[in-house]
């Protein structure tokens, strides 16, 4: 991917902007009447994941790991056209790994 953020202010965005994103799918799915009571429960655990990587962000516990992230089991496993935000999740989840990208002088 190499797109990763360069500050932890620009990764908690990430993570924000993953947690929207997904809302969004069961906001969506909510609307569309073929849909409803059909958001595919892997939605919801993604969800539980990032709010509970989101708090950790916030009260100073999280770490970066060389390891994937354990939503990883998941998104590993979905093309784009059932989860859109997809290439966010990988982006989130390089970050974990290799860390920001700081920029050399």
């Amino acid at each position: 991917m190499g797109n990763r953020p360069a500050t932890a202010e620009q990764y908690v965005e990430l993570v924000r902007q993953a947690i929207f994103e997904l809302e969004d799918i069961i906001e969506a799915r909510g609307f569309d009447i073929d849909e409803i009571d059909e958001t595919p429960g892997y939605i919801a655990a993604l969800l539980k994941e990032l709010r509970a990587m989101r708090a950790a962000m916030k009260d100073g516990s999280y770490v970066f790991d060389r390891h994937d992230l354990p939503m990883m089991r998941i998104v590993k496993q979905q093309t784009e056209k059932e989860l859109p935000c997809i290439r966010l999740l990988y982006q989130i989840n390089e970050t974990h790994r290799l860390g920001l990208e700081i920029p050399a002088d």
